[in-house]
């Protein structure tokens, strides 16, 4: 590590806080309507779909309103690419995709997990990349969006049923923030080298007098919603460590902007909703704190090299550098790996395959903890307030007082939905991990021996129950048992844990907002905020740490004893 390194992080975490802070402030106003600059285009939409955008919905009438919306990206997107043969602006003449790969894809980008078993550059035309991709990457980021404004909005007033429109809040979000950011975004990327071209492939010579063909396509706006969208889903197979699509320092310095200033700043957004911007700073703080402490752990396991070519007297000096890129460093793939696991977005710019075993487990664990630090755009917000809600009740425990957050009595009914959540995540990574191990089809896929082969099944189970996206590498994911179990658990990690929350979002919304007394419990400070950290910490730990104890830890015990599998 070097102090060059960690100027480095600093300054890229600088740059996301203080964007953070005013579009969190702007975001609060669109959520309240307040932003008609494209009234007439958004009164097109409302009136071609046949919404009213002022009429409410309570919890049911909003989840059954995106589960709609999902379901049909989800049929329309299969179609799309199981038709991609026939279809236009297919310059390589692609083929469709096999049923089982189909399913899949759709299933990963409809629930902004943008998990890829294909090569981008050698499966995907660009109708498919920028009609049924892209596309989705706009609509599952809005959707997660949209789901935390109305579970913000359960906090702010007592007595309601109302927790917006989810058709308006979709438009609105789409509208007014991923498409200005992405153009903008977007853009840069393309002064910064990324092609944005219906072009496929470009002639070059190499330096032995060949000739190679690279391929291009309309890469560098993908690339910025792939970002801003917490997707991941990369439009070249090697995703952003692929020089088209990481092209320099700075441009994977801006993508790790781009992949956390919307979930930051959506923390403070909960704090304006609310009327209280203190609880959203703790929110933010809690968010930046395990960022740091990620980035710290994989920088230093990453530096300090591969004990058995320590062992072998190596120079050190280097670290461990195999599968990272030299125009990156160290220090910006530490960051870039601890943001994007820890933000639910998936893009790699190193190969985790080829990190030491500590190194690799980090940003496995950041994904087992819920997605929450700071997770994915929308979806981390409401899994943190989930885990708020477990905090003070434990809280309460702790006291002898009646749990309470920002004036809403938290009950039985609201700390049952809140475990039904939380046990989602163990019930799929493990379930069908476990499965996956007994079974001579899926242990076929697995590459390494001994823990690193569990690791990478681990893995890959955990970024799509967690909606993650990365992949450990090593795996064969194209196969149909793989593309089918993975998918339902990218749908159960989406689905089946957001019901729940909506739920607690109706019945707290319901309840009245009782004042303040000297007696509350304050939850905006830094008492608090450890112990959500701890809370975090320890539901993970409990959850998951026999398998890393299998994995990851037992390899790296391996390797100090100069043992290999």
């Amino acid at each position: 590590m070097t102090w060059i390194g960690w100027a480095q992080i600093a300054l890229v975490l600088a740059c996301v806080v203080a964007a953070a802070i005013p579009l969190g402030r702007y975001i609060a106003v669109l959520a309240a309507g307040r932003i008609t600059v494209l009234a007439p285009l958004e009164r097109l939409f409302y009136t071609a779909a046949g919404i009213d955008p002022a009429k409410g919905q309570g919890w049911r009438a909003y989840t059954l309103a995106m589960l709609a919306a999902n379901a049909a990206g989800f049929v329309l997107l299969y179609a799309l690419l199981r038709l991609q043969g026939g279809l236009p602006f297919n310059p390589q003449g692609f083929g469709g995709l096999s049923p089982w790969l189909a399913f899949n894809t759709a299933a990963s980008f409809v629930t902004n997990t943008n998990w890829q078993a294909y090569g981008g550059e050698v499966a995907m035309s660009n109708f498919s990349q920028m009609a049924g991709l892209t596309v989705q990457n706009f609509l599952s980021a809005a959707s997660g969006i949209a789901l935390a404004l109305a579970v913000s909005r359960a906090f702010a007033k007592g007595g309601v049923q109302d927790l917006g429109n989810f058709w308006a809040d979709l438009v609105r979000v789409t509208l007014y923030l991923l498409v200005p950011l992405s153009i903008l975004v977007g853009l840069a990327f393309v002064a910064m080298g990324m092609p944005q071209t219906l072009s496929a492939f470009a002639e070059a010579t190499t330096i032995e007098g060949a000739t190679q063909m690279l391929p291009l396509g309309p890469a560098a706006l993908q690339v910025a919603i792939k970002h801003l969208g917490t997707n991941g889903g990369g439009f070249f197979g090697a995703n952003s460590a692929h020089p088209f699509e990481g092209p320099t320092a700075l441009a994977t310095g801006l993508q790790i902007w781009a992949h956390q200033v919307i979930p930051f700043a959506l923390a403070l957004t909960f704090g304006a909703i609310i009327g209280d911007i203190r609880q959203g700073r703790a929110l933010l703080l809690v968010m930046l704190g395990y960022v740091l402490m990620a980035t710290l752990a994989i920088y230093a396991s990453e530096a300090g090299g591969n004990p058995l070519h320590l062992a072998l007297g190596i120079d050190a000096a280097q670290g461990n550098m195999e599968g990272k890129e030299v125009r990156f460093g160290q220090a910006l793939v530490a960051l870039f790996s601890a943001t994007t696991t820890g933000a639910s977005c998936g893009a790699v710019n190193a190969m985790l395959e080829s990190f030491t075993p500590l190194g690799g487990m980090v940003p496995l664990f950041l994904i087992q903890l819920g997605e929450v630090l700071p997770g994915g755009v929308g979806s981390g917000l409401y899994g943190m307030l989930v885990f708020v809600l477990l905090t003070v009740f434990i809280a309460g425990l702790m006291v002898g007082r009646t749990p309470e957050y920002l004036g809403k009595k938290v009950q039985a009914r609201e700390i049952k939905l809140a475990m039904l959540a939380v046990l989602v995540l163990p019930v799929a990574i493990l379930g069908f991990t476990a499965v996956a191990l007994v079974l001579p089809a899926a242990i076929a896929s697995i590459q390494a021996a001994g823990p690193h082969g569990l690791s990478e099944m681990l893995y890959a189970f955990s970024s799509a129950a967690g909606n993650n996206g990365s992949a450990f590498g090593g795996l064969t994911a194209d196969t149909p048992w793989l593309n089918t179990t993975l998918g339902i658990a990218m749908m159960l990690g989406r689905f089946a844990y957001v019901v729940p929350v909506m739920a607690i979002a109706g019945s707290l919304a319901a309840k009245p907002r009782a004042l303040a007394s000297p007696g509350t419990f304050p939850t905006h400070g830094l008492l608090f905020a450890g112990l959500l950290a701890g809370v975090i910490l320890i539901l993970g730990g409990l959850q998951f740490m026999p398998a890393l104890a299998l994995g990851p830890l037992a390899e790296h015990f391996s390797l100090l004893a100069g043992k290999t599998f």
